[in-house]
């Protein structure tokens, strides 16, 4: 796979205030991928390096293995703030003048307030939109040049759960298309939901990359219930049991590496027992999330 991005020891000081801390990272062609941190951990700052808005101290990285340059931006789509919409105008009107400022075919306006589902809305003037509206408009704005890649910085923020359910589904759509997403986040749900890859940051130092799927990896628990009086002594003699813990009449079993809610399920059939209440639980991102940033203390 084509890496797109390599961050090389990254750093950018203010003053005394290390933002940014020897941060080396690697984004391939495809990839939806999260930077999560809580707020002050750096991510910010490091998009705004990789959009030229902010120069780095120390360090260096590559857009599509060449140095950033006003040529390999043109394939980069991003909304790092609010962008400058004018209210007066339709929003097709906005996304008109912001394909001809950046040079970008007006044919694909139509597509684009597609994705964002705002097709139906494209007449009205900006300043009727709602808030998720107006980001919504701004990642059309982001999208009308048809890059390769496109930037994301908080975008569900200040928003109302419709409204992070509507950007997390445009997320996806757009990932779909075969785009490669960087989303800076601190919303654990967001990225377990949208990303394939994620890198978590505290206090601007990398403290964990890798893919989402393997956070659930290695880690699960079965829960259990069933109208029978010895199954907490029936659990305990099968041979994937580890750690067994009883709440609120549910039986929660840690499998033992290599066995799943299956062999239990079938391990208690032979026994007799129907279980009115079997399912599995891997770890949540929220869970590793929390043990990274305590591994950091």
């Amino acid at each position: 796979m084509e890496t797109v991005l390599s961050i090389n020891k990254l750093t950018k000081n203010f003053g005394k205030l290390c933002a940014v801390n020897q941060l080396d990272l690697e984004v391939k062609r495809g990839q939806v991928f999260g930077m999560l941190g809580p707020n002050g951990s750096g991510k910010t700052t490091t998009l705004g390096m990789l959009m030229g808005v902010t120069n780095p101290t120390s360090g260096s990285f590559t857009w599509f293995g060449e140095p950033a340059t006003h040529h390999t931006r043109k394939k980069i789509g991003a909304v790092l703030e609010h962008p400058i919409f004018y209210p007066y105008l339709s929003g097709q009107k906005n996304l008109e003048l912001n394909a001809m400022v950046k040079g970008a075919n007006s044919a694909n306006i139509e597509k684009v307030l597609d994705i964002v589902e705002l097709s139906d809305r494209k007449e009205d003037k900006y300043r009727t939109y709602s808030l998720g509206m107006k980001q919504r408009l701004a990642i059309a704005s982001a999208l009308v040049s048809d890059p390769i890649i496109l930037i994301l910085d908080e975008p569900t923020n200040g928003l109302d759960p419709m409204g992070i359910a509507e950007i997390r589904e445009i997320v996806k759509r757009i990932a779909a298309d075969g785009k490669t997403i960087i989303l800076a986040s601190h919303l654990l749900d967001e990225v377990q939901k949208v990303c394939t890859h994620f890198a978590v940051l505290r206090k601007g130092k990398l403290m964990h990359s890798g893919p989402v799927d393997d956070v659930g990896k290695g880690e699960e628990t079965v829960e259990v219930m069933a109208y029978h009086d010895d199954l907490g002594v029936l659990l305990q003699e099968f041979v994937g049991s580890g750690s067994i813990k009883k709440d609120n009449g549910i039986f929660q079993v840690m499998m033992k590496d290599g066995f799943h809610s299956q062999d239990l399920n079938k391990f208690l059939f032979e026994k007799g027992i129907i279980t009115s209440h079997l399912m599995t639980k891997k770890k949540s991102l929220e869970k590793k999330f929390l043990e990274i940033l305590f591994e950091a203390h």
